[in-house]
């Protein structure tokens, strides 16, 4: 009994790879695209700007003026297109979209550092974007910070240079820990490697038995002396196996093209993966039970995908979102897997930390499949 069972789940196993791998576009979308999102999304997704259009209105004309400026020049976040000679040219740029920040030096500027003072700088931003605005203000804030204590110490170096030693001053030395460059791009190439995952695994799965049942096929299979039980292992086992093979893939893209260090364990990436795809597979099966067709089942994978992306924390922090969307979040296993994916990826930790990540997401695959399999006997009874 158990070798005809296996003889036929071989036989639909041969079917399936087949029927995936016969045609050439099918092989090329499987591997090729997943890599071409990996090297899009690892480039596209930061949260860093550099070489923000900006445009200088300097009424001052001064030494100060002019060193001021010349800092936002030298600075790889701003590039400074144009110095203006009136305040309207300011706001027509911005509106026009020709210019983000827009820096105006007052008349007088110096004469008030050279007093003792405090000079004004206006800065105008294009708050349309407001991550880009918000990061750029802080990039602005920065710079005339430096700028002023500098001009103080010299100052006093030049009236009392007996007191520049004896002025108190607290050093800031930051140590981020895990990613000492703060580079986004590490926070986000883990994260792509979950979404890719995601994606192609719920669009496999649902596409496939959807496909079959659209051409017919599917009645044709079952008067055969298949079990529904061999016939469903036998439609997602494949996928499984693509789905490890293509995380495999993303995942030596991500680390090897963008640099991105592996600190952890490959086992415990491997078994958070392994568990992350049955969830996935199990989403599949049940998407394909509620789906008539192809168009239905893109619809529905649509409608599952986008929010379990949002709540899973890959471009904004959970802890920012209201508090029932954050309940909300602990029934997306993406949730899980990234987490999972940045603990191994960037904090190098193990299954001491990670089990209850783990954990969840064993349970959910293990609902998710006995769900989907159990709607897909009646569908086929």
């Amino acid at each position: 009994m158990e070798m005809r069972m296996l003889g036929r789940l071989k036989q639909m196993l041969i079917k399936e790879f087949i029927q995936v791998f016969r045609d050439k576009r099918t092989r090329v979308i499987l591997f090729v695209p997943p890599i071409i999102q990996m090297l899009v999304f690892g480039y596209a997704a930061t949260y860093e700007i550099h070489h923000v259009s900006t445009v200088v209105l300097d009424l001052d004309h001064s030494q100060e003026s002019r060193e001021l400026v010349s800092r936002f020049t030298s600075s790889p976040y701003f590039d400074v297109q144009r110095q203006l000679t009136d305040s309207r040219q300011v706001r027509d740029l911005i509106d026009q979209g020709r210019a983000t920040v827009g820096l105006e030096i007052d008349a007088g500027f110096a004469q008030k550092l050279r007093k003792g003072e405090t000079a004004p700088l206006q800065v105008i931003v294009d708050a349309t974007n407001s991550n880009t605005a918000l990061i750029s203000s802080n990039y602005v804030a920065q710079i005339a910070l430096g700028f002023a204590e500098d001009y103080q110490q010299d100052r006093i170096y030049r009236i009392a240079p007996q007191f520049v030693s004896a002025i108190p001053s607290v050093g800031l030395e930051p140590r981020p820990w895990y990613n000492a460059a703060l580079s986004s791009r590490w926070f986000f190439v883990p994260g792509v490697i979950g979404s890719l995952t995601l994606v192609l695994v719920i669009t496999l799965t649902a596409f496939a038995v959807v496909r079959e049942r659209e051409i017919g096929t599917l009645e044709q299979i079952m008067v055969t002396p298949i079990r529904p039980a061999e016939f469903i292992l036998g439609k997602t086992l494949p996928f499984f196996l693509i789905g490890v093979a293509d995380v495999s893939l993303i995942a030596l893209v991500g680390s090897l093209w963008f640099q991105v260090p592996f600190r952890g364990s490959i086992g415990v990436l491997a078994l958070g993966s392994i568990l992350f795809i049955l969830c996935m597979l199990g989403v599949g099966l049940l998407i394909s039970t509620v789906s008539s067709t192809q168009q239905q089942a893109m619809v529905t994978a649509f409608f599952f995908i986008m929010p379990a992306i949002t709540f899973s924390g890959f471009g904004f922090p959970i802890s920012t979102m209201p508090q029932w969307m954050q309940d909300f979040s602990y029934c997306i296993p993406l949730r899980y897997f990234l987490i999972v994916l940045r603990g191994t990826y960037l904090k190098g930790v193990g299954m001491d930390i990670l089990w209850p990540q783990m954990a969840a997401m064993a349970a959910m695959a293990f609902g998710l499949l006995t769900v989907s399999i159990l709607r897909f006997h009646k569908a086929l009874d």
